[in-house]
């Protein structure tokens, strides 16, 4: 994707759909990326948005065990309030500073994950077979994992997107800095990811939670510090992923639909998308 970002001289392909195109044709080139790209990117907001709600949750549960107990659903609500106004900054180079942070809280809450896992040592009956009793529910698990293994590394997703930010000459084009930035993201993620992994199953089997910072409680302190940093690294993610699909609704409002590119248009429309996440889980709940 990085090599194939100006493949064509004189030309930068800026957008998934717009590589899509010239390799597939004008209207198929839409038909077969676009699809594919927004179940991605929807799908990876939808969990960053249940995420973020679950680990505001943990942390006021450890904070304050004695509360009342709130639904996972307000929780949500509060991050939401996040994004409905970080989701009005333009572009990707606006949101640099919440990426940055971001990744920074990605390799910190990873790094307490693991390392209070061993210390909370090998679990008591801990078991590592399948935790499906079917065929049917092993086989579904087997998808899940290996859908896991793509959500860690979905960044190939946005990759043209944010090359685009990148000034590029005949001298210095962009996929120089590019290749460097991906090698050490990939790096950073596999550094965050692989301990947690591996340790975290050693400790908990089979009986490891989706986020297995909610597997621990102790010490108290650190597991909740831990789970707001998990916040504010879905926070930054979220945008990322989010940005493409602001830019598809707001140029098939304006091309297609012929609405007049405004402040107001962002607004409504980045809004309306924030909040229909919180509608999904209300209905699903």
């Amino acid at each position: 994707m990085v090599e194939m970002h100006e493949m064509v001289p004189g030309k930068r392909f800026d957008r998934y759909h717009e590589l899509g195109q010239h390799a597939f044709g004008e209207k198929l080139g839409l038909y077969i990326v676009v699809p594919q790209q927004l179940i991605v990117e929807v799908g990876v907001n939808i969990v960053y948005m249940v995420t973020g709600g679950k680990s505001l949750q943990k942390f006021h549960k450890t904070v304050c065990g004695s509360c009342t107990e709130i639904k996972t659903t307000y929780f949500i609500m509060i991050f939401a309030s996040v994004h409905f106004v970080l989701s009005h900054l333009p572009n990707f180079n606006s949101i640099s500073g919440v990426s940055l942070a971001a990744a920074v809280m990605s390799l910190t809450y990873s790094t307490v994950a693991w390392t209070a896992s061993l210390h909370k040592g090998k679990q008591k009956g801990v078991e590592y077979s399948y935790p499906a009793t079917t065929k049917a529910g092993t086989v579904f698990d087997f998808f899940t994992a290996l859908g896991d293994v793509a959500f860690a590394y979905a960044g190939h997703n946005v990759v043209l997107e944010i090359q685009a930010t990148i000034p590029s000459t005949p001298e210095k084009p962009s996929k120089k800095a590019m290749w460097k930035g991906v090698l050490v993201a990939y790096f950073v993620v596999a550094l965050c990811y692989f301990p947690v992994a591996l340790i975290g199953y050693r400790m908990f089997g089979n009986k490891v939670e989706d986020n297995i910072l909610l597997s621990l409680d102790k010490p108290a302190w650190l597991i909740a510090a831990a789970n707001m940093f998990v916040v504010i690294h879905v926070i930054g993610s979220y945008q990322i992923y989010a940005m493409p699909v602001f830019d598809m609704i707001e140029t098939v409002l304006v091309k297609k639909l012929r609405f007049k590119p405004s402040t107001m248009l962002r607004f409504i429309s980045r809004s309306i998308y924030v909040g229909q996440y919180v509608n999904i889980h209300q209905f699903a709940s």
